[in-house]
């Protein structure tokens, strides 16, 4: 029972009080009815007999009996079809009832479905833009209201959390550089150091990097959503120069990397840029010595398909979903050996869904992994 519908649930409970309801005044009757039936049986009492049965009714003259002679009717088998139509009756009401009850239930319902897909459609994006019209119905007027309230709080903090992180990463920005800087010039200036110190300056200098990698990102994170999204943006060109700024990683690492593919889409092409950037250095860095990596491009009719397959390891499928988490490392082994601090597919992410698509693992193994990007190619008109 618990695994059936609202609509189903009140079905059923319905169908179930008119059958009980219809069995009752069912018995009821058959009871009057055989009652009454012998009862005439018993005052018509006398010496002429005619006899009912189910072959047909006997017909007899009224004029050919005495005054003073009894007439008995006796009735065979009308008692059986009497209860046998009423069982018949009961059923088709019950049935009929039944079905009736499904269709007003689904209607009734109706504002109960329409809440659901729009409690479907909140995303993280479009917070304020999901408030329910809270009287649409007042049976749901406290639920949407309570509803309405707990997004205007997930919108505030999600603001807040914005915000929060534009500033620290803003902040981060100075010292960090400052520190970069220093380094170096402390590096220039001491080139005979002890080797003790000069590998503690290079892990320096590469956790100072690592830092400003990771601050310079969440700093594009937080400013994401002020970036205009109205450039025309032809994929294949840009895939080649992203080829051209990962050729020095790829040739180290003996990577091959191929494209195939074109499609036109609006939207921002720094941003774009970024997400085919990363997802193509994530699949070189993570990919096997003499690996490949393709990246190919599907235009459809409102949207633009594309994919990045590499020939790496997989990802285990219990991470699948984890991956495009802020900070999340399948590896924190490799993660540190290739830099980085979690946060490019985290990323990517954010710039698809800005734009109105979707990122997800489409298929992954020993023998590779792709992850497929869907974007629409015209974006909405809405902020």
């Amino acid at each position: 029972m618990k695994r059936l519908s609202l609509q189903w649930r009140i079905t059923l409970m319905t169908v179930l009080l008119i059958g009980i309801t219809c069995v009752a005044m069912n018995l009821l009757l058959c009871t009057s009815g055989v009652y009454y039936m012998d009862t005439i049986a018993d005052s018509l009492q006398g010496g002429g007999t005619v006899i009912l049965n189910d072959g047909g009714a006997a017909s007899f003259d009224p004029q050919l009996i005495a005054p003073n002679e009894e007439l008995t009717i006796v009735v065979d088998g009308v008692q059986g079809r009497f209860r046998t139509t009423n069982w018949y009756i009961t059923a088709a009401v019950t049935l009929l009832s039944g079905i009736l009850a499904y269709f007003v239930s689904g209607r009734a319902l109706k504002p109960l479905r329409s809440f659901t897909s729009q409690v479907e459609q909140v995303q993280l994006n479009n917070l304020a833009d999901m408030r329910i019209d809270e009287d649409a119905i007042s049976e749901f007027r406290q639920l949407s209201r309570s509803f309405n309230q707990m997004l205007e709080r997930l919108n505030n903090a999600f603001s807040a959390q914005r915000q929060f992180t534009g500033n620290a990463a803003h902040e981060l920005r100075t010292p960090l550089a400052l520190m970069q800087a220093q380094l170096e010039l402390f590096s220039a200036e001491h080139p005979d150091v002890r080797p003790e110190t000069a590998e503690f300056l290079t892990l320096l200098r590469e956790q100072t990097e690592r830092l400003i990698q990771m601050t310079r990102t969440l700093l594009e994170m937080s400013n994401l959503r002020q970036v205009e999204r109205n450039e025309r943006i032809q994929l294949a060109p840009m895939i080649e120069e992203i080829f051209t700024d990962l050729a020095p990683l790829s040739d180290k690492l003996g990577v091959t990397l191929t494209a195939e593919g074109d499609g036109i889409m609006t939207g921002s092409d720094a941003l774009i840029y970024r997400l085919i950037f990363n997802l193509t250095e994530n699949a070189v860095k993570y990919n096997r010595p003499g690996g490949s990596v393709r990246v190919s491009v599907t235009q459809e009719l409102e949207k633009l398909l594309l994919r990045v397959s590499d020939t790496g390891c997989g990802i285990p499928e219990v991470y699948q979903r984890s991956i495009f988490q802020p900070f999340f490392r399948v590896d924190k082994s490799r993660s540190r050996e290739y830099g980085g601090a979690g946060l490019g597919l985290s990323l990517v992410w954010e710039i698809a869904d800005l734009h109105g698509g979707s990122v997800w693992v489409e298929k992954s193994s020993e023998k590779g992994t792709t992850i497929a990007v869907g974007l629409p190619t015209q974006q909405s008109t809405k902020p």
